[in-house]
């Protein structure tokens, strides 16, 4: 792990004196309109969210589940491209707004070419990114291109994942640990699952890197039992829903807002 402090690592080292975690929610870019959600930004950011994870829509998700699969398809109806999601968040003043993180198919990246996107996301303010399909053999390589930038590469580490690979993953990744909650994909679950736990107390051992909990994660119950193990929660399909119940046409209604206190 890099010794440079990055926007991200600065957000968990602020909150760890107070034991209050991160709260991360997750959008989709294109998801009813890119001008909905560079406003939908803007307002997570004076909710006062932590960070927010901002899905590139892609047509083969690895990872997602049904509400945000349809949310991608969605966004790639209305001919959303990558480019211009960096451009939309070119116009915001993300310096002033909590880090943002992409999570982004690996093919993208490679379609792009490696330091032409790396620098793209530099240029729109993007402090991190998460890549589900990221082949281990080539996490180290990404990850040094992507500290030598100040972006933090954040891999993704299921609750099957034994001990060695989740070295491998600890050794490779920065800003944070996005630790899935359960195996499959995204998606609104009932409880939060005992393996998950242990699993968590045993990467405190093991790292100092913060380690945030994802897929699943939709209302206080699920939170709650993470108390003192997880820095983070990353909240995406039950915000996705609400954003799709909560539009019309390409305007965003109040009912679409996110109450940040419903989860942390």
């Amino acid at each position: 792990m890099s010794s440079t402090t990055t926007r991200i690592s600065q957000v968990f080292a602020t909150l760890k004196p107070t034991g209050q975690q991160a709260f991360m929610p997750f959008i989709t870019a294109g998801d009813p309109s890119l001008a909905a959600t560079a406003e939908l930004i803007k307002t997570l950011g004076a909710a006062q969210a932590d960070l927010i994870e901002l899905g590139f829509p892609y047509s083969d998700p690895i990872a997602d589940g049904p509400v945000i699969q349809a949310s991608y398809t969605r966004s790639l109806n209305k001919g959303i491209k990558v480019d211009a999601i960096f451009e939309m968040l070119k116009s915001l003043p993300t310096d002033q707004l909590p880090p943002i993180v992409g999570m982004i198919s690996y093919a993208i990246i490679l379609k792009i070419g490696v330091t032409t996107f790396l620098q793209k996301v530099v240029d729109a303010g993007m402090s991190g990114l998460i890549v589900p399909d990221l082949p281990t053999e080539e996490a180290q390589s990404l990850k040094f291109k992507c500290q030598e930038l100040q972006v933090d590469l954040i891999l993704l580490l299921a609750p099957t994942s034994s001990q060695v690979r989740a070295k491998k993953i600890i050794q490779n990744s920065t800003g944070f640990i996005y630790c899935i909650a359960v195996a499959g994909t995204t998606g609104v679950r009932e409880q939060v699952a005992d393996e998950l736990l242990g699993q968590l107390r045993w990467l405190k051992q093991e790292t100092k890197l913060p380690l945030a909990v994802g897929f699943g994660i939709s209302k206080p119950e699920h939170v709650a039992p993470l108390k003192g193990l997880a820095d983070g929660v990353i909240v995406g399909s039950a915000i996705v829903r609400q954003i799709e119940q909560g539009t019309s046409g390409d305007s965003l209604t109040p009912q679409s807002l996110i109450n940040i206190s419903n989860y942390v």
